[in-house]
């Protein structure tokens, strides 16, 4: 028979002398015919496929794009999400480091923002890993691939997405918060918090790992998921932004209403609205997408999925930073102060290595240095005492 074969596209799995197998298209293509088949030949040979890939996976027929345009422009996609992940870590590491630097900026709003920074790198970690693990070696045989450390790849890439969901949500809950306690406890809450952005992603990713060896333990877990594997992962994630959308109704609500009753004036208020409007900007820019994809089939939309989810996607972590930390107008003032004080540190030590110079090198010291050098000089001395003596 034919042996199991990897086209650079599909994997066809084994098959019997004269067999037919017929599979679905690779879902990276927008699908018409949803079915490739090929026949196992009497040379033990595998058939072109038929459909052709052109036809049955949907390329356009007045386009002269094959499969190799196709990698072109998967390669070229790949180089721009690349870049975006890149500035994304770069921004956030640079964040975390000016709140972590900086005793004023430690409290618990801030804590909240540094841990959705370390969602989204960790994220950008997990997507540099999957690629360099699955992807890196372009003559790998994909239908024998299924190594742990593929598995890893991917369950990390998946905890990775579900954390950054998770943390955005304790984001919306703390804003919300703030709004409705007056007086409020920060450290009884920061905790719960905590525990909640990162134990249901952990506990999550525990039972999506557990149903895929029990269940679909097939290649890297990249593959289509049946249903109750996938709404593991979808549901949470989708459950998170229904809430965060709940949060984003009730929250301008809140707003509205005390503008208009004048309750919470002063820098008070000010500091809630500045909050506000950072976290209802990243609410539904991060969030519908996923309700207008969540009851679709993968391969539904595919490109707009790519341009969402991989290349506006990657700079999601860079307009987080950008939201939270460098347009925040306390971290601007704090940084100015900072560097302010960085350069009068230095003018005092040029003046003081300048002035010192000077003395050094100035005529009078020298001539002050002469006089007392006269002053102490033994000879100078006795020459002092015999004139006392002759004089007697």
């Amino acid at each position: 028979g034919c042996a199991r074969h990897w086209d650079g596209l599909t994997c066809w799995p084994s098959a019997t002398f004269g067999e037919v197998v017929k599979i679905p298209c690779p879902r990276f293509f927008e699908e018409f015919t949803s079915f490739l088949q090929r026949n196992c030949t009497q040379e033990e040979y595998w058939s072109e496929p038929f459909p052709p890939y052109t036809i049955a996976c949907g390329f356009d027929e007045g386009s002269s794009k094959g499969p190799e345009d196709q990698k072109s422009y998967y390669s070229a996609f790949w180089r721009v999400y690349t870049a975006g992940y890149a500035a994304s870590v770069t921004s956030l590491i640079t964040a975390l480091i000016v709140f972590a630097a900086f005793r004023k900026f430690h409290c618990t709003r801030n804590y909240i923002h540094m841990h959705l920074f370390v969602s989204f790198i960790l994220r950008a970690v997990a997507v540099f890993t999957k690629d360099a693990v699955l992807f890196a070696d372009e003559t790998m045989d994909h239908c024998l691939m299924s190594t742990v450390a593929c598995k890893a790849a991917v369950a990390f890439f998946q905890f990775s997405i579900l954390a950054n969901f998770f943390w955005l949500l304790i984001e919306g809950i703390y804003l919300q918060t703030l709004l409705l306690l007056t007086f409020v406890s920060n450290k009884k809450f920061v905790w719960w918090f905590i525990f909640t952005g990162w134990g249901a992603p952990t506990a999550v990713m525990f039972a999506w790992v557990l149903t895929r060896i029990h269940q679909q333990n097939t290649g890297c877990w990249d593959d289509d998921e049946n249903g109750v594997v996938l709404w593991i992962i979808k549901g949470p994630i989708l459950l998170t932004v229904l809430i965060n959308f709940i949060i984003f109704i009730n929250v301008i609500r809140i707003l509205v209403h005390k503008l208009k009753s004048q309750e919470g004036g002063g820098s008070h208020s000010s500091h809630f609205v500045r909050l506000a409007k950072s976290t209802l900007l990243l609410i539904p820019l991060f969030g519908v997408h996923y309700i207008v994809f969540a009851f679709f089939p993968e391969s539904t939309g595919l490109e707009a999925r790519l341009y969402i989810e991989l290349g506006l996607g990657s700079f999601q972590g860079f307009v987080v930073a950008l939201l939270y930390c460098f347009s925040n107008a306390e971290v601007q003032t704090e940084l100015k102060k900072q560097l302010c004080k960085w350069q009068h540190q230095e003018y005092l030590t040029f003046t003081h290595k300048h002035g010192a110079l000077s003395r050094e090198t100035s005529p009078v010291n020298y001539v002050t240095q002469l006089s007392l050098l006269d002053k102490i000089s033994p000879k100078r001395r006795s020459s002092v005492l015999q004139d006392g003596a002759t004089t007697v």
